[in-house]
């Protein structure tokens, strides 16, 4: 007698959920969900579609000790112990997860007068001093999707680092004021190198490596009608002065124009003098008219991790709690630079690999100190970490808030639940933990 076949678990489809792999934040993909595993996600890109379809529940213990598999809240009071008992702690990372784990890493940092430092200080961390001196000319990315009838790109390759950007936000769509989408806009690409994006570019220009301050200044020369050494501006950017002024006149004849930056400016010669250059003919355009400029963020939730950051300490990334107080300093407070040094004497790291990818005096001095990690993944830092815990992936397993590159919060839905706690959960914990020991402390 044939038997039945067992019944299939039904598909789930989960409408309107955010990919946190890049920080475009795309928050209109529709994943087919079967059981623990995402089969099909519609509308993401290349990346996306990787992020979502080759996520798994990693088959590891939720926590480690020393290498050894420990209870959850062995690894609380553990990493509790280690904070609180360090004299120059260190806590890193926080770019891959929610607003609302942030907060509470930066509440443990402010109790354990820590150093807190953002994956920022590695990538626009420039960026974020630049603000400081010469402000924002800023705008939503839903902005340039409607009004943007110029697009800039200083140093950026979204082809390959945001594909959906063009098609999204900046070039492709058909906007209130830009009705026929493409057709109403000019694209300029500016970079060193003829990149994947440049094929989109109405105007390709390349400039000399490690000469964007002189071409950013050569453009506010001309955006104040200062008259230049044509000679000299060759020399010096690698291109005639009739093609930068060519692209002033353009900028200048547009309705709303946007510039979009990356890494390729914020991080050669000059570093935050390009960003602030870049800040500044922003805000020189604006005499002539509308323009707004944007940094081109890479990783999910980084912008969220400067927001919360800057609410809780009046600084993004590079903050010394030491005091009873927040000082910032860059180069004195940045994870990088603390651990090459050999300054911490423990660490916190979250959402984030420094022993792949930070210099080697860093990482060998990492691997001499006690320091906890969390992260959904086994990574070089795990493998070192005294205390380290697996949680479960923001955006797939967790549901929270995360901040898209043009600073607008996004809620996060899940595709389905993960027997891993949460790094919410776990820095919750650890905060309990560190408020007994301050209250025995006291009390004793």
């Amino acid at each position: 007698m044939a038997t039945a076949e067992p019944e299939k678990a039904e598909l789930k489809i989960v409408n309107d959920a955010t990919c946190t792999f890049c920080g475009c934040v795309c928050d209109d993909i529709q994943l087919t969900v079967d059981g623990h595993k995402i089969t099909k996600a519609k509308k993401a890109c290349v990346l996306g579609t990787s992020w979502f379809l080759n996520h798994e529940i990693e088959d590891r213990a939720p926590c480690f000790i020393k290498g050894q598999p420990a209870s959850v809240e062995a690894g609380i009071k553990e990493a509790a112990r280690i904070l609180y008992e360090a004299r120059y702690p260190l806590i890193y990372g926080l770019s891959d997860t929610t607003v609302e784990s942030q907060r509470v890493a930066v509440s443990i940092a402010d109790w354990i007068g820590s150093n807190l430092d953002t994956t920022t200080s590695v990538c626009h961390g420039p960026s974020g001093m630049a603000f400081q001196s010469a402000g924002e000319s800023t705008c939503s990315l839903g902005e340039v999707k409607n009004r943007a009838d110029m697009v800039m790109f200083w140093g950026s390759n979204p082809a390959e680092s945001h594909p959906r950007h063009f098609t999204k936000y900046s070039l492709m769509p058909k906007g209130m004021y830009v009705p026929n989408g493409r057709k109403d806009r000019t694209c300029v690409m500016v970079d060193v190198r003829k990149t994947k994006s440049a094929k989109a570019a109405d105007i390709f220009i390349q400039i000399k490596p490690r000469k964007d301050f002189e071409a950013l200044w050569t453009l506010r020369a001309l955006a104040n009608d200062i008259e230049l050494d044509p000679e000299q501006v060759e020399r010096e950017t690698g291109n005639p002065l009739s093609l930068w002024q060519d692209l002033m006149d353009r900028m200048k004849a547009c309705k709303y124009g946007v510039i979009f930056f990356g890494m390729g400016l914020t991080m050669t010669r000059g570093k935050h003098a390009n960003s602030e250059g870049i800040l500044s003919l922003t805000r020189d355009m604006n005499r002539h008219t509308r323009f707004a400029c944007k940094p081109n963020r890479g990783h999910g939730n980084v912008t969220g991790a400067d927001n919360v950051v800057t609410w809780r300490t009046g600084y993004p990334f590079g903050v010394n709690l030491g005091r009873g107080y927040p000082r910032f300093n860059p180069g004195e407070y940045t994870a990088s630079d603390v651990l090459a040094r050999g300054e911490a004497d423990a660490a916190m790291i979250i959402a984030s690999d420094p022993m792949a990818n930070f210099s080697q005096p860093a990482r060998e001095h990492l691997k001499t100190i006690p320091y906890v990690a969390l992260d959904p993944k086994e990574t070089p830092t795990t493998k070192h970490a005294a205390v380290s815990f697996t949680v479960a992936t923001y955006g797939i397993n967790v549901p929270g808030t995360v901040y898209r590159m043009d600073d607008v919060p996004i809620p996060l839905r899940t595709a389905f639940d993960s027997p891993l706690p949460s790094d919410l959960k776990i820095l919750q914990g650890i905060e309990k933990e560190v408020l007994a020991l301050r209250s025995a402390a006291f009390a004793s």
